[in-house]
């Protein structure tokens, strides 16, 4: 208590301990009531406990009892994860795993919740869209994420991609630049936080050009880039350890290719780079990279 000249200061100094550690822990415990009345997640996320395949009602039933979540949205997702398994976009078991632990339905806008788990993107506003679910899956299993694994993001968007990342590695990394979308999509993560997705803590946002990455939080084993430009941005590249993966829409505006790109250093110290096509040269259109970069 600041001192107004009417001895409040030494009114404070002069309470006794037990009293000022009594008011503290009732300050304490009001502030753990008020976040545990914002839960909503009955099970905190456990890296240790995969939800059940073995059919579509034990999955729902499990999703319903440990996480809380509509049996309506749980359903669809099941059902998208098996078009994804059929087409070959989702393969590994963690990233299978990663797909059905991430609700979808918390990033769409609310007029697009019921298509959530429909197989295009869908606009989120400014100007940009959320990656429908088969591109997202593809993507993320070329990168191979290991739980040890730094992940960078380049376009936050919706926050989906990286919660989806963060069933994969407590090290993600997202940056957005449109300020209004980035302030958004932090505020989103912090409200499913509360609500008891406590796996989102570990992603780490930033609103900034993605173009120059995050020089403070890398070097990187893994990134991600979820907007098209016809260059892989040499600042992304630097920041990408060696033997790292990064997957990114290459080419001009709605007519990229997503291309694999490996980093290696040869004896000689150079940096080299492999690159692949995951979807072997078909056009998959993104929204562009904006900023204020080299073209």
């Amino acid at each position: 208590m600041a001192n107004d000249g009417n001895g409040g200061w030494r009114l404070q100094m002069a309470m006794p301990a037990n009293r000022r550690a009594l008011l503290f822990t009732a300050a304490a415990g009001a502030t753990i009531m008020a976040i545990r009345a914002l839960a909503r997640v009955p099970a905190p996320y456990d890296w240790d406990a995969p939800p059940p395949r073995q059919s579509r009602e034990a999955f729902v039933a499990f999703m319903v009892k440990n996480r809380g979540e509509d049996p309506h949205f749980v359903g669809q997702r099941f059902d998208r994860l098996q078009a994804l398994i059929a087409h070959r976009d989702v393969w590994d078991e963690a990233d299978i795993r990663a797909f059905l632990f991430t609700p979808r339905e918390e990033f769409v806008t609310p007029e697009n919740r019921d298509r959530a788990y429909e197989w295009h993107h869908l606009n989120i506003g400014f100007g940009v869209t959320i990656t429908g679910p088969h591109t997202v899956a593809r993507m993320t299993n070329t990168l191979g994420v290991k739980r040890s694994d730094r992940v960078l993001e380049i376009g936050t968007g919706s926050g989906y991609q990286s919660a989806y990342l963060s069933y994969l590695t407590p090290n993600v990394f997202s940056i957005e630049i449109i300020p209004p979308l980035a302030k958004r999509t932090r505020a989103l993560y912090d409200r499913l936080i509360a609500e008891g997705y406590n796996e989102y803590a570990a992603i780490r946002t930033r609103n900034a050009d993605g173009y120059y990455g995050w020089e403070a939080a890398a070097p990187f084993d893994k990134i991600i880039v979820t907007c098209g430009i016809d260059h892989i941005p040499p600042p992304l590249l630097q920041q990408l350890k060696p033997g790292g993966i990064m997957v990114i829409p290459v080419g001009p505006p709605g007519a990229q290719h997503v291309i694999k790109a490996v980093k290696t250093i040869g004896e000689d110290g150079r940096a080299t780079v492999a690159r692949s096509d995951i979807y072997g040269g078909a056009i998959i259109p993104f929204v562009p990279f904006t900023g204020s970069h080299p073209s």
